[in-house]
């Protein structure tokens, strides 16, 4: 009995291993995120996302069809009881070349979100200024985060219901003061599937102390409301997701994206055309990147 259960779970470890092999090797072809020669400082805070993404990135540059480099950039930011051994020891033990940027982050987020208010804001705003710079130090071309499809639907409900704008986090984006290129591989990936690759892998999770404890952050509420969705209707999560790559603007109402004023016949078919929801619609197959 026993063999037969380890059979199993090594025959759902090699499915799991493909899916997210395919999945990250997609999202990068279809993004464009990585060219020759190009430098990526992968951002490891030490949580299971970051963790799986520099060990998929490892994984697939072996067999990519170009080549480039990866280095491994972790921000110590002071967190009281933070075991600042952890990362180097892993990083060190696995021969992948890092860096680790110390700065006291921590005592300007105490100092300034008073206490019960979300301080994720302004960590992540300091954390960014912070890891452009230390990117140009490195000579880094890409800057790889390890947002996945999760982070990037819930960002658009976020927006939506709390910002009043359809927008999420893009694959593939320039940074605010144009210099740098972010790139987030796992935008395929649920996170459900990085939570049993980081459980294989035991990788040596370190928790986030600053903002971990704040429970009521509208993040998780959404989190809480996409699980509730897909529980009580299958395929919807993935559905929302597919929907983020078919936008029509056409059938929308801002302005500046589309020229809704100087709107004339012309003769020719819209393939956004006013016509029924065809649930059978479906997106055509992407080009996979890596086999």
């Amino acid at each position: 009995m026993s063999a037969i259960m380890s059979s199993n779970v090594e025959r759902e470890r090699n499915k799991l291993s493909k899916r997210l092999h395919r999945l990250v090797g997609q999202a990068i072809g279809d993004f464009n995120m990585i060219s020759p020669g190009d430098r990526v400082m992968v951002c490891v805070s030490g949580g299971k996302d970051s963790y799986a993404m520099l060990d998929l990135l490892l994984s697939l540059r072996e067999r990519a069809p170009i080549d480039f480099e990866l280095i491994a950039v972790n921000l110590d930011q002071k967190q009281p009881g933070f075991p600042a051994e952890v990362l180097p020891a892993y990083l060190s033990g696995r021969g992948i070349p890092f860096h680790i940027e110390n700065q006291d982050t921590y005592s300007i987020v105490k100092r300034n979100i008073p206490d019960g208010k979300t301080m994720c804001s302004l960590c992540s705003r300091l954390r960014r200024g912070i890891l452009y710079r230390v990117a140009d130090t490195l000579g880094a071309t890409r800057i790889a985060l390890g947002h996945h499809r999760d982070d990037i639907l819930a960002t658009f409900f976020l927006n939506l219901f709390h910002g009043g704008r359809l927008k999420s986090m893009p694959p593939k984006l320039v940074s605010d003061d144009g210099r740098h290129v972010v790139i987030r591989p796992l935008a395929y990936v649920e996170e459900a599937d990085l939570v049993a690759y980081a459980e294989w892998k035991a990788f040596p999770i370190i928790p986030c102390t600053l903002c971990g404890s704040q429970e009521n952050l509208q993040r998780q509420e959404i989190g809480r409301m996409l699980r509730e969705w897909q529980g009580q209707h299958p395929g919807r999560v993935e559905t929302m997701f597919s929907a983020l790559g078919r936008v029509a603007p056409s059938h929308l109402l801002d302005r500046g994206l589309f020229d809704f004023a100087g709107l004339v016949p012309s003769g020719i078919p819209d393939p956004h055309g006013d016509r029924a929801f065809d649930p059978d619609e479906l997106p055509a197959p992407s080009v996979v990147w890596m086999s």
